[in-house]
């Protein structure tokens, strides 16, 4: 694999080898972390039984992890452009690695939510550097068809978790799914340390903005953890704060020389801006809806795991499907009509769910999903590229992270919204017979809230200009 230098960063060469080696490691990488989660959410009742966790704390399982991957994932993307990618890259697969182990071990609910914060922490390194080092190596021509690549195995690992997750939870019990992430991270790990050389990093010599990392931190903490106790008073101030803080951040940030999110990227960037705020919504009316649905056919309708994971992965299977098609297509044309076209089936999966009652057919369930995941799988590869290619190269590091913090800002906000409805429907009881009927009424509010946004997104995605061409 050939190699230089350029100033003070090292680099390998765009050799078609370097390259196969780099997608099979980010095919790996992009195949865990979503695995994981998209299994966890299979075997949430199994775990809420065991451990005894009503429907608040079992939201936390998932947002725990969300809440430190978003709290880290800028932060690392700085770190990465300044110490080297790979490295970050690294260590994040190996802690991700770690903490899958520990998961097999834990034996209450708050040591559970305890190793899913680190385990969030390890996902943070990964997704702050993987798209980065994949857009660093490809040129524009090639970048949305490895973007694709790329996310394909995102979907291929949230398509296999709920059947697989729902199959071990079922046969060898809830900790048994943890136990898959381990050989696929000594892989990654393997590949990383032996085929793969060089480094990224194109901030060598920049310092780390250690005061916004705490403001940005301490502004997710607060607004994240004021969702679960709306409507309570505390929740709302705690909400208002954590907004609070985070204006002081974006204040902070723009005044200083080499921040850890540098907002003036916004600035003057019209598809960056737009492309970022349409990944934002988009997340935040859906990722939730499979967590939601997990609930619905576990408790309401009394499918198995393994039945309820059948059923789940319609979505994922068709994101699969289309993402590395829709990849290449915003190669060849404009990537913001190819994403507008995916939010838009996206909303119409959406409002089928909004009348979701116990009786619904499996088939009216497994359409909705259907079209949930062809829009799903139309917009995310076309916007990715759409916001690296607004970019310049010694911040595509930042940019890659401020992309994935869109996506688990989004997600944040999806559960953040469960959480709230959980609060004012249910309250903090485990799901039972007796409160079917109010978990029902949640999931209508949260459908009839997610179409709604999710409607706001496309706009946001059909009103940002052509992309920009790469510099």
């Amino acid at each position: 694999m050939s190699m230089k230098v350029e100033g003070s960063r090292v680099q390998t060469g765009t050799d078609p080898a370097g390259r196969r080696v780099v997608i099979f490691i980010a095919i790996l990488a992009g195949f865990l972390t979503p695995f994981d989660g998209s299994s966890v959410n299979i075997s949430l009742p199994a775990i809420g039984g065991e451990l005894g966790m009503d429907a608040l704390s079992l939201s936390w399982i998932t947002t725990a992890y969300l809440l430190a991957s978003a709290v880290f994932l800028v932060p690392f993307g700085k770190i990465a452009d300044i110490h080297g990618r790979k490295k970050i890259f690294l260590i994040g697969i190996s802690l991700f690695t770690l903490t899958s182990l520990l998961m097999t071990l834990v034996t209450s609910a708050p040591l559970l939510i305890a190793v899913r914060i680190f385990q969030g922490i390890g996902s943070a390194m990964i997704f702050g550097t993987g798209v980065a080092l994949l857009t660093s190596i490809f040129p524009p021509g090639e970048r949305g068809a490895a973007l694709g690549i790329y996310i394909t195995s995102v979907y291929l690992g949230l398509s296999l978790g709920p059947i697989l997750g729902g199959i071990l939870t079922t046969e060898l019990g809830w900790r048994s799914i943890f136990l898959v992430n381990i050989p696929i991270g000594i892989i990654a790990v393997l590949l990383i340390t032996t085929r793969l050389r060089g480094e990224w990093a194109e901030c060598r010599g920049e310092r780390l903005d250690l005061p916004g990392s705490v403001m940005y931190g301490v502004s997710l903490v607060l607004i994240m953890y004021g969702f679960s106790l709306l409507p309570g008073a505390g929740g709302v101030l705690l909400i208002l704060s954590g907004a609070g803080m985070g204006l002081l951040f974006a204040w902070y940030e723009a005044r200083i020389p080499t921040p850890v999110l540098d907002v003036r990227l916004f600035s003057g960037n019209r598809v960056f801006l737009f492309s970022n705020l349409a990944a934002l919504i988009n997340y935040s009316a859906t990722y939730a809806v499979s967590f939601l649905l997990s609930l619905y056919l576990q408790y309401t309708r009394g499918f198995t795991p393994v039945q309820a994971g059948l059923i789940l992965i319609a979505q994922p299977v068709m994101q699969a499907v289309f993402a590395s098609c829709a990849g290449r297509l915003s190669d060849r044309m404009d990537p913001g009509r190819v994403a507008s076209a995916g939010m838009a089936l996206t909303m119409a999966g959406l409002f089928f769910l909004v009348f979701l009652t116990a009786e619904t057919s499996v088939e009216y369930i497994i359409l909705s999903l259907i079209l949930l995941g062809t829009g799903f799988g139309f917009f995310t590869s076309p916007n990715t590229n759409a916001v690296m290619s607004s970019v310049d190269k010694r911040v595509y590091g930042v940019a890659s992270g401020i992309l994935a913090t869109m996506r688990l800002l989004g997600q944040m906000f999806s559960m953040g919204c469960v959480m709230m409805l959980f609060a004012i429907f249910i309250g903090p009881v485990q799901i039972t017979p007796a409160y079917y009927s109010p978990f029902i009424g949640s999931l209508h509010a949260g459908f009839i809230f997610f179409a709604v946004l999710c409607g706001i997104g496309l706009i946001f995605s059909l009103i940002r200009e052509k992309k920009n061409p790469d510099t």
